[in-house]
């Protein structure tokens, strides 16, 4: 609490046109000389270790209370221990160090050393507060015990891709970067961020578009900025937004920048038309809003700034820079990967003019065929269309308590495995349909095209103890009905000859997904090893780290709760259907007007992904005799006579797992352990006709596949 002794100082201070304060590197000096650390001095002046850190790299500059009272100490100690016999307030801005300066243990923030060579030309840092460290990079940073590969810093934007908007006016960067921020409005906080902050991430691809900066508001900011702390509504969440006439909106409109048809809502886009190449666009995020959602970042609406700086700022590294809910980072992720158009050169006139970028989805919406469509979908509105449709969704599915043998109930345990990111994993060089679909009767089936097949699977004899790997809920088929390439493929795998009855099928294919999946599959692989989960572990260390890595670090934890949400919400995005209580049958909603509505591709993951699980369910049944209780999404329950699936899955004599069932690791598409429960419990929910894996199931993402957010 501060007292009224410590608020006079500061007035006095104030008074006296404020004290002045020794360079950075001189205050670093003059603390470490005097033996006191800095989360020792943060105590001392009711601060943080971080922002006492920023205080000695520049980046930001001490306020009334704590400045009369910082200065007072550093005064104290510049009098004790004088820079080679000079006083460090009156010492010049580069002081001559006669020995070199020891590096605080809890400094995080980026070296000053020599740019990396990059091939542009270098630009001058926008006007931002923040300044970089005075002392040389060699005394700047402690030697990392790990080797850890950053991305080059692009000079336009310097200061990361966002920031994290306090009250106080301290937005909070990445690396441990504080700015601040003058603005009193939101167009004052818009031009702010575009001219000054120095905040933005570079395109991801030659073709592509730079990354907007996004500025997260505090409930504190978000009140300072004249928006109501709370957003509240009868509507959902995700729909509610600031009406018209709020204050807020007229300031944004009166300043001539726009919004989008999303309105002023949890996330706020604010834009200007393109200038030339120039983008004119930052993304608002508003913590208080319920902008982060609980089951994607949890607990991250409730850190510190920084901390919640440092999530964002590590999801927008290795994924990209969040533009609204996780579900929509993951598609809008599919097109900066993928741009729908790249310049060519029009023979005619000799210009350069914006051309279709081959292996994207272009930038006109396509209409799927009827049996890809939703009921409400035009297409089926519209032609009548009675036909059926395509029904690939993940697995939901129990064994039938019958089935389960004296032996196998005997068991003690009932273990759950869950594949890491299987959806991704499914996405690994999957081809999927670029153009649109055509209609053919009495096809040959071709596994290499994709599309949706008319086809009766119903003759296929399967064991009755594993699921049907042709409908979710793993009962077998009663008749002819519509199916993805690849579910009609493993059916041919098992060895049964298939007659496509009809078939909507696309001449133009690719693999949409790649890049997609090459970039998240590496942010899931590395933040797992960041939180202690590396590749190279042995199988007992493996599950041992999984057990301990959310407590390792709950920020790296969030990170990667995010991109988990990221892959399923993104693949879920691709068919979202209508929201709304006003809409009626028929009607086109918003989300058809994007080429990324493409609910083909959704189902050619899904079904890749479902297959996959009943390969290994049924490679797993030949190798070890077991067999599985249930499956829901990409976890399964098997009983155990242990606690751990070491005690089940196939290994050879040579100690190395069995190629073709359950593998254990972090890599996508492997396994780890989902939990453990009495084999009578697992029992007893199956009786009840109710899935042991909706139970023992952890990771909060199994139903995010619908159609996103």
């Amino acid at each position: 609490m501060t007292t009224e002794e410590e608020l006079f100082a500061s007035v006095d201070a104030l008074l006296d046109d404020g004290p002045q304060l020794p360079p950075p590197a001189e205050r670093a000096r003059l603390r470490e000389a005097a033996g006191v650390s800095q989360a020792k001095l943060a105590t001392a002046l009711k601060s943080t270790a971080q922002t006492v850190k920023n205080w000695e790299n520049g980046r930001s500059e001490p306020r009334p209370p704590r400045l009369a009272a910082y200065a007072r100490l550093l005064e104290g100690w510049a009098a004790k221990h004088p820079a080679n016999g000079t006083p460090a307030a009156h010492a010049p801005a580069v002081t001559p160090q006669p020995v070199p300066v020891p590096v605080p243990e809890t400094f995080t923030g980026p070296a000053v050393s020599e740019p990396e060579t990059t091939g542009t030309a270098p630009v001058k840092a926008p006007d931002a507060t923040a300044r970089p460290a005075a002392r040389p990079a060699t005394s700047s940073r402690r030697p990392a015990a790990k080797k850890v590969v950053k991305p080059a810093v692009d000079p336009r934007f310097p200061h990361g891709p966002l920031a994290v908007l306090d009250g106080d006016g301290s937005a909070y960067g990445i690396d441990g970067i504080v700015l601040d921020c003058p603005a009193r409005t939101v167009p004052e906080l818009v031009e702010w961020t575009l001219k000054e902050s120095g905040l933005g991430a570079a395109k991801l691809h030659r073709y592509g578009k730079d990354s907007d900066p996004l500025i997260v508001l505090t409930a504190a900011a978000a009140v300072k900025l004249g928006l109501p702390e709370r957003l509240e509504g009868h509507e959902q969440r995700r729909s509610l937004r600031l009406p018209e006439d709020h204050p807020v909106v007229k300031q944004v409109a009166k300043a001539k920048w726009q919004l989008t048809q999303r309105g002023f809502g949890p996330w706020a886009r604010i834009y200007r038309k393109a200038q030339g190449r120039e983008r004119q666009c930052v993304q608002l995020a508003i913590l208080s809003w319920d902008a982060l959602d609980v089951r994607s970042w949890p607990g991250v609406s409730e850190m510190e700034p920084a901390d919640i700086a440092r999530v964002l700022g590590v999801y927008a590294q290795r994924v990209t820079t969040p533009r609204g809910s996780t579900a929509v980072s993951g598609l809008e992720l599919m097109t900066a990967l993928r741009p729908p158009t790249k310049a060519v050169r029009d023979e005619e006139s000799g210009n350069w003019v914006s051309g279709h970028n081959a292996g994207s989805l272009g930038v006109e919406p396509m209409d799927p065929a009827p049996p890809e469509a939703t009921p409400e979908h035009p297409v089926v509105v519209d032609s009548g269309w009675t036909g059926g449709f395509l029904n690939e969704e993940a697995y939901q599915w129990v064994r039938d308590v019958d089935l389960l043998t004296g032996q196998e109930a005997a068991l003690p345990f009932a273990v759950g495995l869950d594949l890491n990111t299987a959806f991704l994993a499914a996405a690994a060089r999957l081809v999927v349909g670029l153009s649109a679909p055509d209609h053919f009767h009495g096809p040959k089936f071709n596994p290499k095209i994709p599309g949706s097949w008319l086809v009766d699977l119903s003759g296929i004899e399967l064991d009755p103890r594993l699921p049907s790997p042709f409908t979710p809920d793993g009962t077998r088929p009663t008749g002819p009905a519509w199916y993805q390439t690849h579910t009609v493929a493993y059916a041919q795998e098992l060895g049964h000859d298939v007659h496509p009855i009809e078939a909507y099928l696309r001449r133009e294919t690719g693999a949409y997904l790649d890049p997609w999946h090459d970039r998240l599959k590496n942010a899931y692989v590395d933040t797992l090893a960041d939180l202690g989960v590396a590749k190279d572990l042995t199988d007992v260390e493996f599950l041992a780290a999984m057990e301990r890595h959310k407590q390792a670090d709950p920020a790296m934890a969030a990170v990667l709760s995010a991109i988990k949400a990221t892959v399923k919400g993104g693949v879920g995005k691709l068919r979202e259907r209508p929201q709304g209580r006003n809409y009626k049958e028929g009607e086109r909603w918003p989300a058809l007007q994007r080429p990324t509505w493409r609910p083909d591709i959704r189902a050619a993951v899904i079904s890749k992904a479902r297959v996959n699980m009943h390969r290994k369910l049924n490679n797993m049944a030949r190798m070890t005799g077991l067999y599985p209780l249930a499956v829901l999404s990409d976890c399964v329950v098997y009983p155990s006579p242990g606690e751990s699936p070491l005690d089940f899955l196939p290994y050879a004599a040579s100690g190395k797992p069995q190629p073709g069932g359950f593998r254990l690791g972090p890599t996508p598409g492997l396994a780890k352990l989902e939990g453990v429960q009495e084999m009578a419990w697992a029992v007893d929910l199956m009786e009840q006709g109710l899935n042991p894996a909706r139970h023992i199931k952890g990771d909060g993402h199994d139903a995010v596949l619908d159609e996103g957010e």
